[in-house]
């Protein structure tokens, strides 16, 4: 049974990777739900421009800068992951010790390498 998965920054354009990234979650059949600053839907996901309190996350793929990040953190900790994947260019390890903090694992990885190798 696949995970319900958040992709954090997500975005319209074709050739971003969170967009790639939703495209290939949903090609490997995981429940994916998306947030970002413009509403619209890719691959019948609707991308949410509220944050959304959701219960059933069990991974969060962040694809927003470090800078970004920080007006996210409680909205993170309270939708309580099992782990949140930093993907290349979202390193953030004020972010890491936080989550540690609150039992959620830290994965710095790249969520399209991981489902190409089939580790995800």
């Amino acid at each position: 049974m696949n995970k319900t998965t958040l992709v954090l920054g997500a975005s319209l354009k074709p050739d971003r990777y969170s967009n790639i990234a939703i495209n290939r979650l949903r090609g490997k059949d995981h429940e994916v739900k998306a947030f970002g600053l413009k509403s619209g839907e890719i691959n019948n996901v609707p991308i949410d421009t509220e944050l959304i309190s959701y219960n059933d996350i069990n991974t969060i793929s962040m694809y927003l800068s470090p800078q970004r990040q920080k007006s996210y953190y409680d909205y993170i900790i309270g939708l309580s992951p099992k782990r949140v994947i930093f993907n290349p260019g979202t390193e953030n390890p004020e972010l890491y010790k936080i989550l540690e903090e609150n039992n959620i694992e830290v994965e710095v990885a790249c969520t399209l390498v991981l489902l190409a190798t089939n580790q995800y």
